[in-house]
């Protein structure tokens, strides 16, 4: 018969490779070890896999992860966080099985790393801002940044190493003066995109020099919101993701109303709409 290779399951019941442990004791990081040791050494799937292989579960995981963390579903978070460590396990293993490091050697390096970035609590030396020591070890901002990491994200990264090495504003004025000034470029070019638009199919965008210039003020205009949540100690992919929700129920809510009250979506006027909207609002406040 032939193995089926999609992923092994990876629930809280899967026994580790130690049967000799106490039926009562938790399980250890190395009954954790001995599991993926023991699943390479006897699993096909398991002994197939590459550190790039591996790479799109790590992505996967790590967003079921970040899912069950929004929805505060502890039991969830639970049983995604052992998928999670299942991956650094795997790839820790894999490497070991190179030669190359192991996994006494990944927490010997997160070790080493945390108690040097604090200096005031495992040393003699003075507190540090974090980004500010990290910016000593960086050859550029944007070193060591992923490739991969979300826009919205990385402008907010971008910013916190600014910041680290002093290029910040003092306070939050600053930057919701600078959001001002990015709004007035935009409206600046945006009566052009308007005559255009009115002169051609709605759904079919010029991408020319004038897009390029309006892209790029909006680009600003992000940013500088970015810059803003930052200084306030908001994560602008956090109050997004919050916006995108509370839209998306709101909206939901609108449908819903539309049907009980015989409405169309996409026949229905923009007054309809929005009189249903600020219903919804209503009742929800």
């Amino acid at each position: 018969m032939q193995e089926n290779h999609a992923p092994p399951p990876t629930d809280a019941a899967t026994p580790t490779a130690r049967d000799d442990r106490r039926d009562d004791a938790l399980p250890t990081l190395d009954d954790a070890l001995a599991l993926m040791r023991d699943l390479r050494a006897r699993c096909s799937w398991d002994a197939a896999q590459t550190h790039a292989s591996l790479r799109p579960y790590l992505l996967e995981e790590a967003h079921e992860l970040d899912d069950a963390l929004r929805a505060g579903d502890d039991a969830q978070t639970r049983e995604e966080l052992g998928d999670v460590l299942l991956q650094v396990l795997f790839h820790a293993v894999v490497a070991e099985e190179r030669g190359a490091f192991g996994p006494g050697d990944v927490a010997d390096a997160l070790i080493t790393k945390m108690r040097a970035r604090h200096p005031h609590l495992y040393g003699d030396g003075e507190r540090v801002p974090w980004e500010k020591g990290k910016a000593r070890r960086r050859r550029s901002i944007e070193d060591g940044l992923p490739a991969g990491l979300p826009a919205l994200h990385r402008a907010h990264r971008l910013q916190d190493r600014a910041a680290g090495v002093g290029f910040d504003w003092p306070d939050a004025e600053g930057p919701a003066a600078k959001i001002e000034e990015e709004l007035r470029e935009v409206r600046h070019h945006l009566p052009a995109h308007a005559v255009r638009a009115a002169g051609g199919a709605a759904d079919a965008p010029v991408f020319d020099a004038q897009h390029a210039e309006l892209e790029d003020e909006l680009g600003d205009l992000l940013f500088s919101c970015v810059n803003l949540c930052r200084k306030v100690g908001v994560h602008a992919s956090l109050a997004l993701d919050r916006a995108n929700r509370k839209f998306a129920d709101r909206f939901a809510a609108v449908e819903r109303l539309a049907v009980e009250r015989g409405l169309v979506l996409g026949e229905a006027t923009l007054e309809e709409l929005d009189a249903l909207w600020d219903e919804v609002k209503r009742r929800r406040t």
